[in-house]
């Protein structure tokens, strides 16, 4: 890659990662499917009158907003807003390359090498350490229900990333826009019905400002502006070049969120970084020769 476009693949990295310290900032003003709903709405409109059609079939668009826009963002911030903290999000979710790699094998048939296995296994005792440095630093069962519903976050990512990978969408932007404006509807709906009918004064209020601008973050930079990017350098260079990029995100997103909340990082959960870092790259890798990997969809 030239200097300028590494530096823009480091840099969307960081926007991905600090992403999770945003969208804690905004539950604290949010309930978690509202947030959710509202992040969606604000990527997929007006955008969505300017995209023109997804360019893939429908069926593959309904599946990823099932199992990304709804199944991976619902979990995801239901269980961050029941106390698993931002850094620590950001690194059990890389787990989902390796549930694409179970999910893969499973319903499309495809190989599963030596090489994958020991990349899943080393992978997965780094989530092992952390769920024992969890367990150490957390006595109540809703942090231990919150890591759940974060794993189940990256099982619904890995399931998308299979139905994106049937879909293969000629543009990430348009897609992601209608995936956004697919998942909308059941998330606000879902909020209705299990968190009620937000008041007026969650919505506008002067304290809800910090959640407001969270989800221009998220909704614009993150998702928008994000997936854009993604999607220039993936017209440029090989998915095999610039995936593992996103491999920086859980470094950013446990950096931003030691500095920015005071989450502490210990040894225990740096080594399980190393260890998800290294079985997520060992696995996707055949030698010196990188192996195309499918598009993150909705990745952050």
């Amino acid at each position: 890659m030239r200097p300028r476009h590494l530096a823009l693949a480091v840099g969307l990295a960081a926007v991905w990662g600090f992403n999770f310290v945003v969208m804690q900032a905004g539950l604290r003003h949010f309930p978690p499917l509202l947030y959710a709903g509202l992040r969606f709405t604000l990527a997929a409109f007006p955008a969505l009158l300017f995209v023109g059609r997804p360019g893939v079939a429908w069926r593959w668009v309904f599946a990823v907003a099932a199992t990304i826009g709804v199944g991976q963002f619902g979990l995801l911030l239901v269980g961050m807003r029941a106390g698993m903290p931002a850094g620590l999000t950001s690194l059990v979710l890389q787990i989902q390359a390796l549930f694409t790699v179970v999910f893969a094998v499973t319903l499309l048939g495809e190989r599963l090498s030596a090489r994958r296995v020991a990349g899943l296994a080393v992978a997965f005792c780094g989530l092992a350490l952390v769920a024992v440095d969890f367990t150490l630093t957390s006595h109540a069962a809703a942090p231990v229900v919150a890591f759940a519903l974060c794993v189940a976050a990256a099982a619904a990512w890995g399931l998308g990333n299979v139905a994106q990978r049937k879909a293969a969408p000629p543009d990430s932007l348009r897609f992601m826009v209608w995936v956004s404006a697919l998942s909308a509807p059941p998330l606000l709906l879902l909020s209705l019905t299990l968190e009620g009918v937000p008041t007026l004064a969650t919505l506008i209020s002067p304290a809800s400002a910090e959640g407001w601008l969270s989800l221009v973050y998220v909704a614009f930079i993150s998702t928008l502006g994000g997936f854009g990017l993604w999607g220039w350098l993936l017209r440029r260079y090989d998915a095999s070049t610039v995936a593992p990029y996103t491999l920086l995100v859980p470094v950013f997103g446990m950096s931003s969120a030691a500095l920015v909340t005071g989450e502490p990082i210990s040894w225990l959960k740096l080594g399980a970084a190393v260890l998800i870092v290294a079985g997520v790259l060992y696995t996707n890798t055949r030698g010196r020769k990188a192996v195309p990997q499918p598009e993150p969809a909705l990745s952050r």
